[in-house]
């Protein structure tokens, strides 16, 4: 797995990218919905803010897009590219990103609870003050991941790759971590691999 490197990862299954022109909802077309929230961002008095509540954005092209603040409740975003896109304090609690490629992102205090992330790309994604509560995690890339003081109760890591991933002030409570790789992983000083455990 990586977690750097310019191509996208195709999600099986899903065919090619779409582009934010051809995605529509609620009658809009998602090119004009992020034209508008990034007037919302610069405080402009035609500024909206993206409301993206259980949109299919499945396979969306949103590498490098400007999405903090947004509401992205139960979005559909499995096999998507947010490379490198801004999802600070965006809500994106149940949203569906199996398979996304988020590599680089900006979630700094982002809500994803209950979120699906099986299978992410989510190397060097600023996760600080985040919420994955619940979030399924499965098998997903988190190498030089930053996870500090991020609130992880709940969430299944099973099988993630949490290579030099920053867990120091996390609270791993509840965390499920079997079958992870966490080599060279900076975990905290009071946690300890339960014995007998696949931690």
């Amino acid at each position: 797995m990586r977690a750097g490197g310019a191509k996208p990862l195709p999600w099986k299954g899903f065919g090619k990218l779409r582009s934010r022109r051809s995605i529509r909802h609620n009658g809009k077309s998602l090119e004009k919905i992020l034209e508008a929230h990034m007037k919302f961002m610069r405080g402009l008095a035609d500024g909206v803010r993206a409301d993206l509540h259980e949109a299919d954005l499945v396979m969306a092209d949103l590498q490098g897009a400007v999405l903090d603040h947004a509401d992205l409740r139960g979005a559909r975003l499995a096999g998507a590219d947010l490379r490198r896109a801004r999802l600070s304090s965006a809500d994106l609690s149940k949203a569906d990103l199996h398979g996304a490629d988020l590599r680089n992102a900006d979630m700094t205090e982002a809500v994803l609870a209950g979120a699906d992330l099986t299978e992410a790309q989510l190397g060097g994604i600023e996760f600080f003050r985040a919420d994955l509560s619940g979030a399924k995690l499965c098998r997903a890339n988190l190498r030089a991941a930053n996870l500090r003081d991020a609130k992880v109760r709940g969430a299944d890591f099973q099988g993630a790759d949490l290579t030099t991933t920053i867990l120091r002030e996390t609270d791993l409570t509840g965390v499920d971590l079997s079958g992870t790789d966490l080599t060279n992983a900076l975990l905290p000083e009071s946690w300890t691999k339960p014995v007998g455990g696949t931690q």
